[in-house]
């Protein structure tokens, strides 16, 4: 019995020590930038398609739609490293599950409607005084980026688009104070035999474009 209180005794006092050499600091880190950027759309930020009869959508495939352009500016109250995403408003009605198209809602019994697409065109951009705009984009939230160039980009909801002055550039975006692109918008709808259109179903996209401060 002597043996065994004098071993617990041991424990609890060497409990501690062992209790102290088991910590770890914890550091929160930020920088607060006096600049921000304010997305804006100056011919309105609604593509709208009017009423579609039924019979002009396909049976059994789906139906692209006229591509239609938009506006998008984005002003900057100074230079800033930026990048773009756009977050589902509807996630979870797109009828393809990727990160570059967007859900239009549902039908009247749940059926998913269709999906749009917006794409970036770099020589349909401008940015500021800058001669000749180049995109680039990263999968992994900034870490990487894909090697600048004018081909166009479908804006995602898990990547970063950006854009550059320099040609084959892996280093990101540039600072930009002022950006004014036209950005194409494709949607397709699902095909008429997976669809309830016994009364008119409106579609019902909704996306926030977001700026991410780099």
């Amino acid at each position: 019995m002597k043996t065994r209180l004098f071993t617990s005794l041991l424990l609890l006092t060497s409990t501690p020590s062992v209790l102290a050499a088991s910590a770890m600091d914890l550091s929160v880190k930020g920088l607060i930038t006096p600049s921000a950027c304010l997305p804006q759309f100056p011919g309105g930020a609604l593509i709208d398609y009017g009423k579609i009869a039924q019979q002009d959508l396909h049976l059994a495939t789906a139906t692209r739609l006229p591509v239609k352009t938009l506006t998008v500016g984005i002003a900057c109250t100074g230079t800033v490293r930026f990048a773009l995403r756009m977050r589902d408003n509807r996630d979870g009605s797109a009828m393809v599950d990727s990160e570059i198209y967007y859900g239009l809602g549902f039908d009247i019994s749940g059926n998913r409607l269709g999906v749009y697409s917006m794409t970036f065109d770099p020589r349909q951009t401008q940015a500021g005084n800058i001669a000749q705009i180049y995109g680039t984009e990263s999968t992994t939230g900034g870490l990487a980026w894909r090697t600048s160039n004018l081909n166009p980009i479908d804006i995602g909801s898990r990547s970063y688009l950006g854009f550059t002055d320099v040609e084959g550039s892996v280093s990101g975006p540039a600072a930009i104070g002022l950006m004014l692109s036209t950005v194409t918008v494709q949607t397709v709808i699902n095909a008429r035999q997976n669809l309830d259109l016994s009364v008119e179903t409106p579609l019902d996209g909704s996306a926030t474009l977001e700026v991410v401060y780099l």
